[in-house]
C-alpha cells in the first residue's frame, strides 16, 4: 500500500512562491508516474501537473504553464511542485497522486490527504 504525504502549503500573497512536497512510502516510487491535482471549494478536482517515472516527461494544465514546475527525486521518494507568481485563483487544496497517467483524477490509484494553498490578493 502506497502512502503519500503532502506538505508545504500555506497562506501567501499574490505574486509569491511556494514549494509543495509529496513524500511516498510503501511502494516502488521510482516506477510510478506522479501528478498534482487541486480542488477549490465547490469545484471538481482539477489536474495541475504530471511527471513520468523517469522525470523526463512533464505536462501541465494551461493555466499554470510557465509558473509551476513539477519535479521528482527518486532517491528521496519525493515529488515537488514549485509554484511561482501565485494568483488568488490558484487557491485550493493540492493533492499528490501516484500510479496513473494522464489528466483524469480517476486514473490514479493512490492519493495523499492534501495540503491547503491560499493566495490572498
Amino acid at each position: 500500500q502506497v502512502q503519500l504525504v503532502e506538505s508545504g502549503g500555506g497562506l501567501v500573497q499574490a505574486g509569491d512562491s511556494l514549494r509543495l512536497s509529496c513524500a511516498a512510502s510503501g511502494g516502488t516510487f521510482s516506477i510510478y508516474n506522479m501528478a498534482w491535482f487541486r480542488q477549490a471549494p465547490g469545484k471538481e478536482r482539477e489536474f495541475v501537473a504530471t511527471i513520468s517515472w523517469s522525470g523526463r516527461s512533464t505536462n501541465y494544465v494551461d493555466s499554470v504553464k510557465g509558473r509551476f514546475t513539477i519535479s521528482r527525486d527518486n532517491a528521496k521518494n519525493t515529488v515537488y511542485l514549485v509554484m511561482n507568481s501565485l494568483k488568488p485563483e490558484d487557491s485550493a487544496v493540492y493533492y499528490c497522486a501516484a500510479r496513473g497517467s494522464g489528466t483524469r483524477a480517476g486514473d490514479y490509484q493512490y492519493w495523499g490527504q492534501g495540503t491547503q494553498v491560499t493566495v490572498s490578493s
